[in-house]
């Protein structure tokens, strides 16, 4: 059994590929994102009853008995389809092309010139989902995932199809990858049918829905079913809380809308819990409630800026709430503080249970994450701790969330034990790094400064990985150690130290000269041979 996140594209060279991404779940499972195969869209009728600008839209209140089983969705389907589009993207995706008899006697057959196989290259990929309009003006939401690059590359042409077949290309506004959120514009000089947010707040278990989207690329389809639960939390974060439905809806549907009875969108379409990656009747929406203000703000072109404690907490289990004698599905336990950050510099400290944040309690279905996610920035707030079976109160003056780059580098610096060779991968922009020097680094950032035990302005670039066969790894460089100079030139970035390496490759040198930064250590010169 699976909740997975699919995402699945189609290239020049490949008819359909499955990137899972993993996604924290109560149970232990991950989510499948909506995103479909090839398309081919479906006419259908003009529009009816999406709104336009100037549109009498009472009709759509009558289209739906509002008491028992509803005798047909027709009506309201043809009001509100002509709103809902098919989003297509052309990508450009990085892969790697090594070499095939890497590992054997006969890696340096080819020689030195061989090595240039190994060079990442790119190829052609295409990814499909859902969208709708908001305004007469163009705009268009959808999921993040849906117009980002599947792995390593960029998204290059993003296309819009209306029901009616008609494509235009469509610009990305804003993006937001945590609450998994985009924006696009469409420009033409008639207006665009469009449908508003609902109050997702007063939906209920059992309430009628239907969901409209582009599953597995067929076009416009319409599927009905019932709110299945309200809230759901999918594993803790700031923005695991879904509407749960089960109206049909698979891959291409992400970004699509989950329309109440009014015609109004009480949520997007966003993922299914499948062991097999079709849908089996549990799907999840994100609620208009937390969608339309980052929509709002992502449509006005300004950033996402959150809340953030700089903190690892894990639920407090019924074990630990009875040891305590604290009330069961309530409070986070706070498992380890991020020195000069918000909860650090308020004094929290690892053990310690909050209880509430701002007089709000912090409890399975209003998660830490979430409460400190939605509180701007600079805010102080009173917090109350459980400690030392005591209660306890203090005041924090919220921090802004890292980006997640920020925090995935951050985080590789942490003290935890994660074996070095599953973080090659998100070490390096490049893999050449890896394959010339043997290493895995990231630039110094103020955060992986604290993490590292430096000064917050220093430059340079962190080693998180190590390969122990590499001459690097012989030589004794190690995981969170800074690489200051090579062959005497600063290097603060990736692209630094690959130009270094570079120019000693073409003036036929086999070693750079890195100049390395130990905690505790004066810095000392390391002479590492490329590989």
């Amino acid at each position: 059994m699976a909740f997975r996140c699919v995402y699945s594209c189609t290239g020049r060279d490949e008819k359909e590929r499955e990137d899972v991404k993993p996604v924290r779940y109560a149970y232990g499972l991950t989510s499948a994102l909506l995103v479909g195969g090839a398309t081919a869209s479906l006419l259908t009728g003009h529009p009816a009853g999406a709104q336009v600008a100037q549109n009498d839209d009472r009709a759509m209140s009558r289209a739906v008995p509002r008491a028992g089983a509803p005798e047909s969705f027709a009506e309201l389907t043809a009001q509100l389809q002509p709103a809902v589009v098919n989003i297509s993207t052309r990508q450009r995706i990085e892969v790697s092309n090594r070499n095939p008899f890497a590992g054997t006697p006969f890696a340096d057959l080819f020689g030195r010139r061989g090595q240039q196989q190994n060079q990442p290259q790119t190829r052609e990929a295409q990814s499909l989902g859902s969208g709708f309009f908001i305004s007469a003006d163009g705009y268009v939401v959808t999921n993040n995932h849906v117009v980002s690059p599947n792995g390593r590359g960029t998204v290059e042409e993003i296309t819009v199809t209306l029901p009616d077949g008609t494509e235009y290309e469509a610009e990305l506004v804003g993006a937001d990858a945590q609450s998994d959120l985009a924006v696009l514009k469409v420009n033409r000089s008639e207006a665009f049918p469009f449908v508003k947010f609902g109050d997702s707040s007063e939906a209920r278990a059992g309430d009628w829905v239907i969901a409209i989207g582009n599953p597995f690329g067929l076009g416009g389809t319409v599927t009905s079913g019932i709110v299945s639960a309200v809230l759901r939390n999918t594993g803790g974060g700031a923005y695991d809380r879904y509407i749960q439905t089960d109206a049909s809806i698979n891959r291409g549907n992400s970004g699509g809308p989950l329309f109440d009875m009014e015609g109004n969108v009480i949520g997007i379409n966003n993922a299914i819990f499948s062991p097999s990656g079709g849908s089996v009747g549990i799907g999840f929406a994100i609620p208009a409630e937390i969608a339309q203000p980052i929509v709002d703000q992502l449509r006005d072109g300004n950033s996402i800026e959150r809340g953030y404690l700089g903190v690892q907490i894990q639920p407090v289990t019924d074990d630990v709430a009875d040891s305590l004698g604290l009330p069961q599905n309530r409070g986070e336990f706070v498992q380890s503080v991020v020195d000069g950050e918000a909860a650090s510099n308020a004094g929290i400290e690892p053990g310690d249970i909050v209880l509430t944040i701002d007089g709000k309690d912090v409890k399975p279905d209003q998660t830490l994450s979430f409460l400190i996610a939605n509180i701007s920035p600079g805010t102080t707030v009173p917090v109350q701790l459980f400690r030392d079976g005591q209660r306890r109160n203090v005041n924090v003056t919220v921090g802004r969330r890292p980006s997640e780059d920020e925090l995935r580098q951050s985080q590789m610096f942490s003290g935890n034990d994660e074996d070095p060779q599953e973080m090659a991968p998100d070490a390096n922009d490049s893999e050449m790094i890896a394959e010339k020097l043997g290493l895995g680094v990231v630039p110094v950032t103020p955060q992986i400064a604290r993490q590292l035990g430096v000064e917050a302005d220093m430059e340079g670039l962190a080693i998180a990985v190590v390969n122990p066969n590499s001459d690097a790894g012989r030589k004794g460089l190690q995981r969170r150690d800074i690489i200051l100079t090579a062959n005497y030139k600063p290097v603060s970035t990736v692209a630094d130290l690959e130009a270094i390496v570079r120019e000693a490759e073409a003036a036929d040198r086999e070693a750079v000269l890195l100049r390395v930064q130990r905690r505790g250590r004066p810095a000392s010169y390391v002479a590492v041979r490329i590989q």
